[in-house]
Protein backbone atom coordinates (compact mmCIF):
# COMPACT_ATOMS: atom_id res chain seq x y z
CA UNK A 1 0.00 0.00 0.00
CA UNK A 2 1.32 3.66 -0.88
CA UNK A 3 0.66 6.23 1.93
CA UNK A 4 1.31 9.68 1.04
CA UNK A 5 2.51 12.19 3.36
CA UNK A 6 2.22 16.35 2.86
CA UNK A 7 3.72 19.09 5.05
CA UNK A 8 3.27 22.63 4.38
CA UNK A 9 5.90 25.02 6.94
CA UNK A 10 3.06 27.42 7.48
CA UNK A 11 -0.33 27.90 7.44
CA UNK A 12 -0.83 30.53 4.62
CA UNK A 13 0.85 27.68 2.25
CA UNK A 14 -1.03 25.42 -0.26
CA UNK A 15 -0.96 21.47 0.34
CA UNK A 16 -2.76 21.06 -3.12
CA UNK A 17 0.20 20.41 -5.60
CA UNK A 18 2.03 18.18 -2.83
CA UNK A 19 -1.55 16.63 -2.65
CA UNK A 20 -1.99 16.36 -6.19
CA UNK A 21 1.26 14.40 -6.65
CA UNK A 22 0.37 11.64 -4.16
CA UNK A 23 -2.78 10.79 -5.41
CA UNK A 24 -1.08 10.56 -9.27
CA UNK A 25 0.79 8.39 -7.41
CA UNK A 26 -1.44 6.20 -6.11
CA UNK A 27 -1.66 6.82 -2.61
CA UNK A 28 -4.45 5.41 -0.61
CA UNK A 29 -4.12 7.27 2.06
CA UNK A 30 -2.56 10.86 2.55
CA UNK A 31 -1.63 12.79 5.75
CA UNK A 32 -1.08 15.93 5.28
CA UNK A 33 0.30 18.88 8.15
CA UNK A 34 0.92 22.19 8.33
CA UNK A 35 3.83 22.83 10.42
CA UNK A 36 7.67 23.83 10.07
CA UNK A 37 9.85 21.02 9.46
CA UNK A 38 11.92 22.09 12.35
CA UNK A 39 9.71 20.82 14.62
CA UNK A 40 10.11 17.68 16.63
CA UNK A 41 6.55 17.45 17.47
CA UNK A 42 4.72 16.67 14.46
CA UNK A 43 1.09 14.45 14.72
CA UNK A 44 0.56 13.49 11.19
CA UNK A 45 3.96 12.07 11.06
CA UNK A 46 3.59 10.29 14.16
CA UNK A 47 0.48 8.61 12.65
CA UNK A 48 1.81 7.79 9.25
CA UNK A 49 4.39 5.79 11.29
CA UNK A 50 2.15 4.36 13.34
CA UNK A 51 -0.03 3.41 10.58
CA UNK A 52 2.29 2.04 8.29
CA UNK A 53 3.26 -1.52 8.04
CA UNK A 54 5.48 -4.29 6.70
CA UNK A 55 5.37 -3.74 2.49
CA UNK A 56 3.75 -0.49 2.22
CA UNK A 57 5.97 2.74 0.67
CA UNK A 58 5.89 5.87 1.85
CA UNK A 59 5.91 8.37 -1.04
CA UNK A 60 6.59 12.10 0.03
CA UNK A 61 7.00 15.17 -2.30
CA UNK A 62 10.59 16.02 -1.41
CA UNK A 63 12.94 14.80 1.00
CA UNK A 64 13.23 18.05 2.90
CA UNK A 65 8.97 17.53 3.87
CA UNK A 66 9.90 14.22 5.84
CA UNK A 67 13.11 14.92 7.73
CA UNK A 68 13.83 17.94 10.14
CA UNK A 69 17.96 17.38 8.75
CA UNK A 70 19.71 14.85 6.98
CA UNK A 71 20.35 13.27 10.20
CA UNK A 72 16.87 12.77 11.06
CA UNK A 73 16.00 11.54 7.77
CA UNK A 74 18.91 9.30 7.47
CA UNK A 75 17.57 8.23 10.49
CA UNK A 76 13.71 8.24 9.62
CA UNK A 77 14.53 6.05 6.18
CA UNK A 78 16.72 3.57 8.37
CA UNK A 79 13.71 3.21 10.76
CA UNK A 80 11.41 2.51 7.68
CA UNK A 81 13.53 0.19 6.52
CA UNK A 82 14.13 -2.12 9.31
CA UNK A 83 10.05 -1.91 9.66
CA UNK A 84 10.21 -3.56 5.96
CA UNK A 85 8.80 0.34 4.60
CA UNK A 86 9.65 1.35 1.23
CA UNK A 87 10.36 5.59 1.10
CA UNK A 88 9.86 7.09 -2.26
CA UNK A 89 10.55 10.98 -2.63
CA UNK A 90 8.71 12.28 -5.97
CA UNK A 91 11.24 15.04 -6.72
CA UNK A 92 14.39 13.29 -5.55
CA UNK A 93 16.07 10.34 -7.55
CA UNK A 94 15.05 8.67 -4.10
CA UNK A 95 12.48 5.14 -4.18
CA UNK A 96 14.43 2.49 -1.27
CA UNK A 97 11.46 -0.07 -2.90
CA UNK A 98 14.60 -0.75 -5.37
CA UNK A 99 18.35 -1.42 -4.56
CA UNK A 100 19.54 1.40 -6.82
CA UNK A 101 16.96 4.04 -5.09
CA UNK A 102 18.59 2.47 -1.67
CA UNK A 103 22.37 3.04 -2.88
CA UNK A 104 21.61 6.26 -4.24
CA UNK A 105 19.98 8.01 -1.12
CA UNK A 106 23.15 6.22 1.07
CA UNK A 107 25.58 7.76 -1.37
CA UNK A 108 23.58 11.28 -0.56
CA UNK A 109 23.48 10.74 3.00
CA UNK A 110 27.68 10.04 3.09
CA UNK A 111 28.31 13.54 0.70
CA UNK A 112 25.99 15.32 3.38
CA UNK A 113 27.93 13.52 6.36
CA UNK A 114 31.39 14.40 4.42
CA UNK A 115 30.07 18.01 3.80
CA UNK A 116 29.32 18.61 7.63
CA UNK A 117 32.68 17.17 8.54
CA UNK A 118 34.37 19.58 6.52
CA UNK A 119 32.67 22.26 8.23
CA UNK A 120 33.89 21.69 11.23
CA UNK A 121 37.37 20.86 10.64
CA UNK A 122 37.53 24.10 8.97
CA UNK A 123 35.77 25.93 11.86
CA UNK A 124 37.55 24.20 14.27
CA UNK A 125 40.96 25.33 12.37
CA UNK A 126 39.51 29.27 11.84
CA UNK A 127 39.06 28.83 16.06
CA UNK A 128 42.82 27.59 16.57
CA UNK A 129 44.48 29.86 13.86
CA UNK A 130 42.12 32.83 15.60
CA UNK A 131 43.45 31.75 18.65
CA UNK A 132 47.22 31.37 17.77
CA UNK A 133 46.97 35.32 16.46
CA UNK A 134 45.99 36.60 19.72
CA UNK A 135 42.17 37.47 18.76
CA UNK A 136 39.68 36.84 21.84
CA UNK A 137 36.81 34.98 21.06
CA UNK A 138 33.33 34.90 22.29
CA UNK A 139 31.40 37.54 23.67
CA UNK A 140 32.89 40.79 25.07
CA UNK A 141 33.54 41.10 28.19
CA UNK A 142 32.99 43.92 30.43
CA UNK A 143 29.84 46.21 29.96
CA UNK A 144 29.15 48.19 26.88
CA UNK A 145 28.73 51.68 26.26
CA UNK A 146 25.02 52.51 26.94
CA UNK A 147 25.44 49.77 30.16
CA UNK A 148 28.51 51.97 31.75
CA UNK A 149 26.32 55.09 31.94
CA UNK A 150 23.64 53.34 33.55
CA UNK A 151 26.33 51.62 35.99
CA UNK A 152 27.65 55.52 36.73
CA UNK A 153 23.92 56.95 37.71
CA UNK A 154 23.46 53.47 39.35
CA UNK A 155 26.37 54.20 41.45
CA UNK A 156 25.70 57.71 42.17
CA UNK A 157 21.73 57.13 42.85
CA UNK A 158 22.86 54.31 45.19
CA UNK A 159 25.15 55.52 47.17
CA UNK A 160 23.10 59.39 48.13
CA UNK A 161 21.13 56.35 49.41
CA UNK A 162 17.64 58.21 48.70
CA UNK A 163 16.43 56.03 46.73
CA UNK A 164 15.36 52.11 47.03
CA UNK A 165 16.87 49.37 45.21
CA UNK A 166 13.19 49.02 43.10
CA UNK A 167 13.04 52.74 42.84
CA UNK A 168 16.29 52.76 41.20
CA UNK A 169 15.96 50.01 38.73
CA UNK A 170 12.44 51.29 37.53
CA UNK A 171 13.93 54.58 37.41
CA UNK A 172 16.90 53.01 35.23
CA UNK A 173 14.16 50.80 33.55
CA UNK A 174 16.06 47.70 34.51
CA UNK A 175 15.84 44.61 36.26
CA UNK A 176 17.13 44.31 39.91
CA UNK A 177 19.51 41.80 39.61
CA UNK A 178 21.20 44.13 36.61
CA UNK A 179 21.26 46.86 38.91
CA UNK A 180 23.43 44.33 41.26
CA UNK A 181 25.43 43.44 38.36
CA UNK A 182 26.12 47.48 37.55
CA UNK A 183 27.16 48.42 41.13
CA UNK A 184 29.39 45.20 41.38
CA UNK A 185 30.98 46.27 38.41
CA UNK A 186 32.08 50.08 39.80
CA UNK A 187 33.17 48.09 42.83
CA UNK A 188 30.28 48.85 45.33
CA UNK A 189 29.97 46.29 48.17
CA UNK A 190 25.72 45.72 47.88
CA UNK A 191 24.08 45.87 51.18
CA UNK A 192 25.48 49.48 51.95
CA UNK A 193 23.41 52.48 51.78
CA UNK A 194 20.41 49.79 51.36
CA UNK A 195 16.64 51.76 51.71
CA UNK A 196 15.12 48.19 50.69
Amino acid sequence: MKIGYARVSTQDQNLSMQLDALKAQGCEKIFQEKASGTKADRPELTKLLEHVRVGDTVVIWKLDRLGRSLAHLVEMVNVLEREGIGLISLNDPVDTTTAQGRLVFRIFASLAEFERELIKERTQAGLQSARRRGQRLGRPTGLSKEAQNKSRIAESLYKEGKLSVKDISKLLDISKSTLYVYLRSRGIVIGQNLIG
